[in-house]
């Protein structure tokens, strides 16, 4: 299934290292042409010998070999194979990868190639955890990195959690899919992202504290089902993600519009935190105080309920997803939020500020349908948009 195709296959140092070699092995199994690239590190835990003889490959180690450079081979490398696979990705390997540092032959392929990239991180649970690796995953996956695993279970160290290597036979079937097409091929689907901005005067703003983490996310692994992805964002602390249609709104009636346009859709996923509501005859002059002491008076207006209209309007798509973020009774209000505006489902979550979820990195949801509820247990928000992207594959298919 993977003949004529070329893996660039770079192994970093960590105890998962060992199992590259059977991955090797499968690779190869299904018509693929590995090329291994060894970190000094993972040398630590395999041998060159042994990783060159089951690749039946040279191994690239060193960024200073003069017969390969004086030729760029590392330009070379990077650019010749159909995918580069990091397997296992450490958080070390990462955190080089989101930051653009280049100190050795492995790191300096990865920042000068232009070849789809695909990680298998493996790592301690704290580690995979901790929120510098958590925003690392996210910058990478907003550039396109595609992301295999990690596994929960038990770990060398002793410890439980997530943070194994994903099983050789899942990295093997993430590799096939990359080159097949995806189950969202030929799909066309909105996802809403970011607060919204609601001008008081034009300098002030209403807003929330929406950083736009969980919409890019979404979008991001729709992407990597093969979607055709719209991605119609309010004023995010997070850049929307690689290869996908972006349209920059700041108000609720900009991102409606906006919506409007690119109806109809296969589907549509409102993550947004829209405000609900404006302020009525917004100033178009900065309003001043006038030492009277006297507090400007403002008037609200209800802003349009995009999630509402999309549900029932004459160009619905196939699937409407909205978000129901709420501080109180989460289930029964996102179940009648649901029955209001006439989605299809709602990813109900407790957004008070103890939670940390707005803004942070992690997420904690349920999933309304008309079957009922499904819980999903405290996840990296890029492990929800993949979970929440297969569903609604799942659920087009």
């Amino acid at each position: 299934m993977l003949a004529d195709k070329r893996i660039l296959l770079v192994i970093s140092g960590g105890i998962a290292a060992f199992r590259a070699l059977e991955l090797i092995r499968r690779l190869r199994e299904q018509g693929a042409t590995v090329t291994p690239v060894l970190t000094k590190a993972a040398e630590e835990f395999v041998t060159p010998l042994s990783v060159s003889a089951l690749a039946a490959s040279k191994v690239y180690r060193d960024l200073f070999d003069l017969t390969d450079e004086a030729e760029m081979g590392h330009i070379e490398l990077s650019r010749s194979a159909d995918l580069i696979l990091v397997a296992p990705a450490t958080a070390n390997i990462m955190a080089k990868m989101a930051q653009g540092l280049c100190d050795d032959l492995a790191t300096t392929l990865l920042l000068a190639t232009d070849t789809p990239v695909m990680i298998a991180p493996a790592m301690n649970v704290r580690m995979w955890d901790h929120p510098a690796t958590q925003a690392n995953l996210v910058t990478l996956q907003d550039r396109g990195v595609q992301l295999v695993g990690p596994d929960a279970g038990a770990m060398a160290c002793g410890e439980y959690g997530p943070g194994r290597l994903a099983e050789v036979p899942a990295i093997v079937d993430a590799v096939i899919s990359h080159f097949a097409a995806g189950p969202l091929a030929g799909k066309r689907i909105i996802v809403t992202s970011g607060p919204t901005h609601e001008p008081i005067d034009p300098v002030r703003y209403i807003a929330n504290r929406s950083s736009g983490a969980q919409g890019a996310a979404i979008a991001a692994a729709l992407r990597d089902l093969g979607a055709d992805v719209e991605f119609v964002t309010g004023p995010a602390d997070v850049p929307p993600p690689a290869g996908v249609a972006v349209h920059s709104v700041q108000t609720a009636q900009q991102m409606l519009d906006a919506v409007q346009s690119l109806l109809p859709s296969d589907a549509a996923v409102c993550a947004a935190a829209v405000a609900d509501w404006r302020v009525k005859g917004a100033s178009d002059q900065k309003i001043k105080k006038d030492g009277s002491g006297t507090l400007p008076v403002l008037e609200f207006a209800e802003n349009p309920d995009i999630l509402a209209t999309i549900s029932q309007g004459k160009l619905r798509p196939g699937l409407v997803v909205g978000f129901a973020a709420e501080t109180q009774d989460v289930m029964a209000h996102a179940t009648a939020k649901r029955d209001r505006k006439g989605c299809d489902w709602i990813v109900a979550n407790d957004v008070s500020p103890e939670t940390g979820i707005m803004g942070g990195t992690q997420n904690t949801v349920t999933i309304i349908d008309d079957q009922g509820a499904e819980s999903w247990p405290d996840l990296p928000k890029a492990e929800v948009a993949r979970r929440l992207a297969r569903r609604i594959a799942d659920a087009l298919a």
